[in-house]
């Protein structure tokens, strides 16, 4: 049975933006590798739809590179997104990464929650720190899509 940690932020900003801001790519590149981490816009594949593919390449700081990959496995446009997430392509990407929206007063909670898998406390503290610095470059990316 799945073990689900999880992570709830509020933002100021509409269902349907947040969802385009975990969904397009042009969005994606800027949140998923946070403001330490460049995601090439070239190096994604995001075909949001059930089955569809999804690829990332992060370019690290110290020149290393890690190779994303996943499937869309739920896609319930502006509410709900599941998807397998892993950055080890060539090994079963595990359970979902599901992602929540839900329409509050002044914008919309963003629930994410990752089964546990066999991660250690520690990772998952990690995994939860990694998750909170995304929201806080969604958010920075919300407020930018709302000035446009």
């Amino acid at each position: 049975m799945a073990d689900y940690f999880t992570i709830t932020r509020e933002l100021t900003a509409p269902r349907s933006l947040v969802f385009d801001a975990l969904s397009k790519p042009e969005h994606f590149a800027v949140w998923f590798g946070t403001a330490a981490v460049e995601v090439p816009q070239d190096s994604l594949t995001m075909d949001v739809r059930v089955g569809g593919a999804f690829r990332a390449v992060m370019l690290l700081p110290d020149g290393n590179r890690i190779d994303w990959a996943g499937e869309y496995v739920a896609v319930d446009p502006p509410s709900h997104l599941a998807m397998t997430l892993t950055d080890n392509p060539d090994q079963y990407a595990g359970l979902p990464v599901l992602f929540d929206l839900e329409e509050i007063d002044g914008g919309t909670r963003l629930t994410i929650r990752q089964d546990r898998a066999d991660f250690s406390d520690e990772q998952v503290a990690a995994t939860i720190a990694g998750y909170n610095a995304f929201v806080d470059e969604i958010e920075n990316e919300l407020a930018r899509m709302q000035n446009a």
